[in-house]
Order: structure tokens, then sequence, then C-alpha cells
């Protein structure tokens, strides 16, 4: 009884995750005990959590500096040595807040023995251990998804963790912002805790970004080994020999250089210091420069990547992900008049290993672009065609059919917004083996090219897939910006009219406000005509779809040319295993053994 008297020792968060704190094997590539030294940054991180003067914590960071673990150990404190109401918000309820809570919530209450005990046993009856809402004597825990209204909006909640803030949606409902819908949950504590990290987006966007401006902006400066001079890690500073990646270290300002081993125990030896006066709010920035599970050669090898791919999206990742960086987008618009000038005169249609097509609807006509594609995503518009019709009826959509079949095509999306859905519907319900798509056009940040699964909530309960048009805009007009061949360029025959390229280029990036967040779109004149833009963003969705392995497929292509010509009748099907998505392939392997027609047309037959 005089044991459970004795209070609890009073510690900070870094040394409760010292004393208790045990990473799970299947969450951790470094299993055991907790030691903060281990990366040192995090230590001021983790106490400004349990700093009574500190009532909010934003971490603005790259990927793999430790920050889902420091939330964890945030987590664990609070169950252990100060029980609260706790909620930890991730971006979406399904999967990434079920996903959380599984694999690694739940290992860290298993294998950290203080915590073992505290939350009841989950059992399927015992609504006091879910997936997503867990009890411990003194308070609970709820794992919410920020697009979740009713998780939001319900029980007051001392500590209130927000993880990839900019990830979440810009409003949940007619309820607003979703930080701000957390925080006012938590407004009946005095002593109240909001802790905010992410990875940063697009400059202007940015909610992680906006939250470190108003805190003390805080950095972590290093010491040189050599001169023992203070210093925040630049990228800027990382230097490697021409084309070899592996040769890359970090040259300090007095001309020394490091290698990974002497920026580790230079990070060791680092500290904290503010930009601006401390009111409450501690904020804290961080590349992956400072992580020690980060080595520099595999930093300069991921720029490159980037840098060679010539693609804006591959750059940003690298920015937000790698240095932990807002990306300021390039311009809002292309100029017509500057594609329509580099039209090229083709004596034979060039042959491309890929070739999708993109289908808009209007009422009274299809639209349809058939786009061919090589590595790093150069493209060649290879047709623009109209097929002028009543979409009600079957006549048109049989003409569609049959140019699709003629041209060959490895991978087709149909736009099924308009006021033709279910003529969509019905044309693509027994063609998913031709990998012709239902699609649905869908606005807003962070949402992918090509979606993870196909939505089935639909009238005609087919496959429809929800294409993040902002995304495909983006990285289209980035192409459209690039002026000489090579990864990305976008190549134009030079009979194609004018009124295609103003389409193509029409729309430009606005900014409106939803209550008082501002939101990045596409806008459209009203006067002007985007059916060839719908059709690129479609035919690039239907290339996402793919998922092609460009480098499998330089190696197939290399190895078919060397092979001597064949006499046999048998229809080449190299490119057919690299395109195809898993679950098709066996089928793709099936028509190797056909004596004629080609895969797709096989399908027909």
């Amino acid at each position: 009884m005089l044991a459970n008297l004795k209070p609890v020792p009073r510690l900070t968060v870094s040394e409760w995750a010292d004393t208790h704190r045990k990473l799970s094997p299947e969450a951790s590539s470094e299993p055991g005990q907790w030691t903060t030294a281990r990366a040192e940054y995090q230590r001021e991180i983790l106490d400004a959590i349990s700093d009574p003067d500190t009532h909010t914590v934003v971490v603005m960071c790259s990927a793999q500096v430790g920050k889902t673990e420091m939330l964890l150990n945030a987590v664990g404190y609070f169950i252990h040595q100060d029980p609260s109401p706790i909620l930890l918000i991730q971006p979406n309820q399904e999967p990434m807040a079920e996903t959380f809570s599984k694999d690694r919530l739940a290992p860290m209450l298993r294998d950290t023995p203080c915590l073992q005990g505290l939350v009841s046993e989950p059992k399927s009856r015992d609504s006091a251990n879910t997936i997503l809402h867990k009890q411990f004597p003194g308070g609970h825990i709820t794992i919410a998804g920020a697009n979740s209204e009713a998780s939001l909006a319900s029980r007051p909640i001392r500590i209130v963790l927000c993880d990839e803030v900019d990830k979440y949606p810009a409003a949940v409902g007619k309820s607003g912002d979703p930080v701000s819908m957390a925080k006012m949950r938590s407004t009946t504590f005095w002593n109240r805790k909001l802790a905010l990290t992410s990875t940063p987006s697009l400059k202007g966007y940015s909610r992680i970004d906006d939250a470190y401006t108003e805190s003390d902006m805080r950095r972590y400066f290093v010491p040189c080994h050599k001169c023992g001079l203070f210093q925040v890690l630049d990228w800027a500073r990382v230097k490697w020999d021409d084309g070899k990646p592996e040769t890359a270290r970090y040259e300090c300002e007095c001309g020394s250089t490091w290698n990974d081993g002497q920026r580790w125990k230079a990070v060791r030896h680092g500290k904290w210091e503010a930009e601006k006066p401390f009111t409450g709010v501690a904020g804290f920035h961080l590349s992956c420069l400072y992580s020690p599970w980060v080595r520099l050669a595999e930093v300069a090898r991921a720029f490159l990547d980037a840098k060679h791919s010539r693609s804006n999206e591959r750059m940003q990742q690298f920015v937000n992900e790698s240095l932990g960086k807002t990306w300021e987008v390039e311009g809002d618009g292309v100029a017509d008049e500057s594609i329509a000038g580099r039209g090229e005169v083709w004596a034979d249609q060039p042959t491309c290993p890929i070739v999708t097509a993109g289908v808009d609807v209007q009422d009274d006509r299809l639209e349809i672009e058939v786009v061919g594609w090589s590595e790093g995503e150069e493209s060649w518009s290879l047709d623009y065609h109209v097929i002028h019709g009543d979409p009600s009826a079957p006549t048109l959509w049989n003409d569609l059919d049959r140019y699709l079949l003629d041209k060959k095509l490895h991978a087709v999306c149909v736009d099924s917004g308009g006021h033709y859905t279910q003529a969509v519907y019905g044309f693509v319900r027994h063609k998913m083996r031709r990998r012709v798509y239902a699609t649905k056009g869908m606005a807003g940040p962070g949402r992918p090219v090509w979606p993870k699964r196909a939505s089935r909530n639909n009238i005609g309960k087919i496959n429809l897939f929800l294409v993040g048009v902002d995304a495909a805009k983006d990285q289209i007009y980035s192409h459209l910006r690039l002026k000489t061949p090579g990864a990305g360029y976008c190549h134009f025959p030079s009979d194609r009219d004018d009124q295609y390229f103003k389409g193509l280029t029409c729309e430009t990036v606005s900014t409106r406000y939803h209550k008082g967040f501002p939101i990045r779109y596409w806008k459209k004149p009203d006067s002007a005509r985007n059916e060839p833009l719908d059709c690129r963003v479609l035919a690039y969705a239907a290339l996402c779809s793919m998922s092609v392995n460009w480098a499998n497929m330089r190696k197939r292509m290399q190895v078919s040319a060397n092979k001597p010509a064949s006499t046999d009748a048998e229809p080449s099907t190299e490119n057919v295993a690299d395109v195809a998505p898993s679950f098709q392939r066996p089928m793709a392997d099936a028509f190797k053994r056909r004596p004629a027609g080609n895969w797709i047309t096989g399908w027909r037959d």
C-alpha cells in the first residue's frame, strides 16, 4: 500500500523516455531502450512539451528525423506521468489513424514496462480499448482523422497532438479548419498543450510554415570540429564530385570538410537558438542533414534523381521531405503562343513505349487526346480527335470503342463527371481488362493524381477512380514550361490548331479563402474552353494508373533490340509485363501464346 502511495517522480519528456521508453522491433530499426542522445536535437523539442511555460510546440521538419517517435514519447509521458485527455490527429481516419494506432501506438503500450496494464487489454466488446479510443487511469487517448468532423467535435481535450498538418483538408464539413476545431476543444484547460508537426508544402498554403513563423523560430546550430564555429547545416554547403554523389561531404565556412561521422558528432554537441522572443510558442525547424539515420550520399543521390527527372513534383518532394522547406511554385500559367510556336514536323508518327488516351464527355460530342509517353514522362501528342453525336445514344459510344481499339492503347480514362455519368458507366463496365477506366476529377491539395484504390460508392457499382486534378495540372504545366527535349518535355505536331493550345493553357492558379484559410485552386476564365487540358489530365492520369517501371522497360527494350529478327507471326509482348498491373501479368503472359492479333484486341476477341 505504501508503495502505491509513493508519488511518481516528476520527469521531463526526454528524461521519461530515457528512463522508460522501449522501441518496438516492428516499429524501429533500432529496437530497445530509447536514447535521446542518439539524436540530440530531439531533447529540447521533447522538453518543450512538458514545459509549463510553453502552450504550443511547432515542429517543421523533413522526413527521417524521428518526428513520430517524439509524438509517441509525448503520449507515453502523459499516460504515465500526467494522465490527461489526449487527442492525436492524423490526416485521415482510414487508413492513417488506424494504421498509427495498430502499428505504432499498440507496440509502444505493449513493450514499455511502465505502460503495461495502464490501458486495458483489447477485447471485442470492451469500449475502453478500441482501435481509435483507449482509456487509462485519469484519462484517455483518441486517435482521429482530420477528415472526420465527428471525432473533432466532441469531448474536452487537454493535450492535442497534430501530425502532418499540411496534409489535413482545408475544411471539415461546415466546421472549418480541423486544427482550429481541435484547439477549441482544449480551451477549458488552463494547462492545455498543442503540438503541431509536419513536413511543409507550398509556400503561402502551408499550415506548419505559418505556425513556425508565428513561433520563436528556433534553429539548430552545430560546431565545426576544426574552427569551432556554430552554424546551421545548409544544403548549399553539401558538395560532391561531378556525377559521384557517393563522394558527398559537408563544407564548413572555414574550408574544412566533414564526413558523415564528423557531421553526426557535431549534431550531438549542437544547440537551439531562437530568432524571435518567446511568447509561449516554441518553434523548431530541422532538415534531414541533422538526422543520424541519413547519409549525405543518399541525400545527394535523391537530389540528382529529382533534378534529372525535370519534374517539379519530384523536386518539390525533395525540398519538402529532405530539406524541410516550403516549395515556391514557378509562375501560375503558360502562354499558349510559346507552346504553339514549337510544333514539330513528323515524317512518321513517333513510336512510344506507352500510349494512353483521355476522353472528355460534352453534351454533343466526345473529345479525345492520344498521348505517347517515354521515360521521364516525355510526351508526344499523337492525335486529338472529336466524335460528334448524342452521348445518351449507343452509336456515339460504339464509334468511340472502334477508335480506341484502332489506336492500340495501354490505358484510357473517361471522365464521368458531366451530364452523362450513367452512359460512361455503361461504356466502361466490361472494359477493365483493356484498362478503360471511369474517372471523376477531384480538386484539392494533397490528393494524388491516381488513387490507391477505386471507389464503388456510385449508382453503377463500378470501379470509379477519383483523379487529383490539381496535382495533374501542376505536373502538366511544369512539363509545358520546359524548353528543351528530354524528360518531361511535351512534343506537338505542327498541324495542331491554335484553339487546342489556347484550351491547353487557359487555366491559371488563384487563391480563395475558406473560413480564413487560403486555398489554392486552378481557375478557368468564364469564356474559355478547356477541353484540351481536361483530355491531357485524363491521359496523364491513365499513365499514372500503370505505375510503369521505366528502368525495367528500358532493359527489356534493349534486350529486344539485340535479339535477331523473328520469322514467327507471334506478336511481340515485351512491354506488356512492364506496363500491366500485377493482377494482369498472368493474362499478359498468356497473350505471348496467341497466334495473331495484339494484347488489346486479344481481350476484345
